[in-house]
């Protein structure tokens, strides 16, 4: 008789075998890839080989945003739209008591709200991913305040007065949408939310057009790293005061306001030059931030920001100013040339720019890193070089 082919059977028999796990992990000396693979084969049943592969491939891919990543569970899918640990432990900490975490997935947010202590109940209509919710739980020896339940959310009346929910952003193979209307549950669905809990939040992408869908709700705009990784819609008591938040983590800034209630001047270019966060930038917080601190915009369609003495923020990445010239092909060679510069970062926001195509065309025969950034000032394109402070260069790959 053939052995199963469901994938929570699959799975189960996977979890069931760890030693085919660690033949992977250390192949026999000069042993290749597809001669391990055979080998397996021959030991184990094919799907069991194929899934310790795909499993082996996502745990490497999760690794940069999981602290046990080793021992968690993923499908292909739930892994590219888990929350990193960071956001979601973040998120977490606004939340007690029951909490409802619809569109679980992998787990992930589920695993975060009961590391906080919260009873959590995990609900998807995929088994695979209740399943996997309940190992990732106990991955993270959380397993007993987790309950994973197969379920349509739409249909779901619940006791619970908080809620958590991950719209599924990808609703067809292959499929990854934006727009609130596409998404399962659908925009019309997370509107009435607000009404049926206490309070809750929803996890939405930040390129969505969540903008005036939500009715005093608090829109938070969460970067890890320099990446803008989620906008989440809080609703009921868990909403701040203010309507927009720009946080940035892994240091936990956070700057809550309207944002409207600034405008900054536009004025030259100084000595520094400061490329604002994208949660900053996506809130609509950067005036905001440039009052506080008392900087300048180059242009009013530019969110690049000017002083003439270095300001530390964790919203900012700074640079150091040293040529700001036309934008000209002739004048942008010439000025790397008088840098001595051998390797670039290329960076704009608004002028469209082939990075690529313009590094092939520069005079990189220097020793020394630099930076080249178009931007606008007083409504004219510029080429602005820069170093970075030697503390604020980006982490190596």
């Amino acid at each position: 008789m053939n052995a199963s082919t469901d994938p929570c059977d699959v799975l189960t028999r996977l979890r069931d075998t760890p030693e085919l796990f660690e033949q992977l992990r250390a192949p026999r000396p000069d042993e290749s890839e597809l001669a391990l693979q055979r080998r397996l084969r021959d030991q184990y049943p094919a799907e069991l080989v194929r899934a310790a592969l795909t499993q082996t491939e996502l745990r490497q891919r999760a690794a940069a945003r999981f602290t046990r990543a080793g021992q968690m569970w993923f499908t292909p899918k739930g892994q590219e739209q888990a929350t990193a640990e960071a956001v979601a432990e973040h998120k977490a900490r606004r939340f007690s008591e029951a909490v409802e975490d619809w569109c679980c997935g992998i787990g992930s947010d589920s695993v975060a709200l009961a590391r906080q202590g919260c009873a959590v109940t995990a609900v998807d209509l995929d088994p695979v991913c209740t399943l996997l919710t309940s190992w990732n739980a106990a991955a993270y020896q959380v397993g007993e305040l987790v309950t994973p339940v197969v379920a349509d959310v739409t249909m779901r009346n619940p006791e619970a007065e908080l809620l958590h929910i991950d719209p599924d952003r990808r609703p067809g193979p292959g499929r990854r949408v934006i727009r609130l209307e596409e998404c399962l549950p659908p925009l019309e669905f997370l509107q009435q939310l607000p009404a049926r809990f206490k309070g809750g939040a929803m996890k939405l992408s930040p390129a969505s057009n969540f903008g005036g869908k939500f009715e005093d709700c608090e829109i938070e705009l969460i970067s890890l790293h320099g990446e803008c990784r989620e906008a989440t819609v809080w609703f009921g008591e868990l909403a701040g005061d203010a309507p927009w938040r720009a946080t940035v983590l892994p240091s936990g800034e956070t700057l809550a306001a309207e944002p409207l209630s600034a405008m900054t001047n536009v004025g030259p270019l100084e000595s520094w030059l400061y490329d604002p966060d994208p949660a900053l930038v996506r809130a609509g917080l950067v005036d905001v931030l440039a009052e506080q601190l008392d900087l300048r915009r180059l242009d009013d369609a530019e969110e690049y920001l000017t002083s003439e003495q270095l300001v530390e923020s964790p919203f900012l990445r700074p640079f150091e100013v040293l040529e700001n010239v036309p934008n000209n092909d002739r004048e942008i060679r010439q000025a790397v040339r008088r840098q001595g510069f051998g390797q670039i970062e290329i960076k704009c926001r608004h002028i469209p720019i082939e990075a690529d195509q313009i590094r092939r065309r520069l005079p990189l025969s220097g020793i020394a890193p630099g930076v080249l950034i178009y931007t606008r000032q007083s409504g004219r394109a510029r080429a602005v070089l820069c170093r970075r402070p030697a503390s604020h260069f980006p982490p190596v790959d």
